[in-house]
């Protein structure tokens, strides 16, 4: 059990909140995300607040409800306010519905392109941007795995039908900076085939 309250856990959850906060995280989700009608009453209350927490908590490894119990363990309530009990959390996410879903994304896509701006990660985005896009294949186990279906792969060179789920990785850079140095994707294509 992590008790001591004068040491804090998850230090690195400082600079990455501050920053998701100088990009106007809790302004995005409070002006787009609003739960109404819930089961219970305070459930709905404070989307921002309670998203981020639910944000920190997934940024400090947490991958279920319980886990999320790591933003309040140690010291760490001395530098987060607004910080909620696995409980709460949960009972608040079961209130989610799809359209509270494509609040938060909209949400997400808006705090993304501040992000941008007040990082500095991307010098030249306005005149050219390359953008790279990949498809991947991850295999799941289990029957009941939401979102899982049959994809083609390559396996040891020969092409298999595989369960699994299929996310896209897209990365983004300019010629002066971001994920691939600056340079096109045709080029950084030719230094992996080598």
């Amino acid at each position: 059990m992590f008790d001591d309250g004068n040491l804090v856990s998850c230090a690195g959850l400082v600079p990455v909140l501050a920053l998701a906060e100088r990009a106007g995280l809790s302004e995005l989700i409070s002006d787009k995300v609003a739960i109404n009608t819930t089961a219970v009453k305070s459930a709905g209350v404070n989307p921002a607040g309670k998203l981020t927490s639910i944000i920190a908590g997934m940024t400090a490894g947490a991958d279920c409800i319980d886990d999320l119990d790591v933003i309040r363990s140690g010291g760490m309530r001395l530098l987060f306010e607004q910080v909620y009990a696995p409980a709460t959390l949960g009972q608040f996410l079961r209130e989610f519905t799809h359209g509270h879903g494509l609040q938060l994304a909209s949400a997400a896509r808006a705090h993304l392109v501040n992000l941008v701006g007040v990082s500095g990660l991307l010098p030249g985005i306005g005149s050219r941007a390359y953008v790279d896009i990949d498809s991947l294949l991850r295999p799941v186990f289990g029957h009941a795995k939401q979102g899982a279906g049959f994809g083609h792969t390559k396996i040891a060179g020969k092409q298999v039908l595989r369960k699994g789920v299929s996310p896209l990785a897209a990365t983004i850079s300019t010629e002066h900076g971001g994920a691939g140095g600056g340079r096109d994707p045709a080029a950084r294509r030719e230094d992996r085939v080598r």
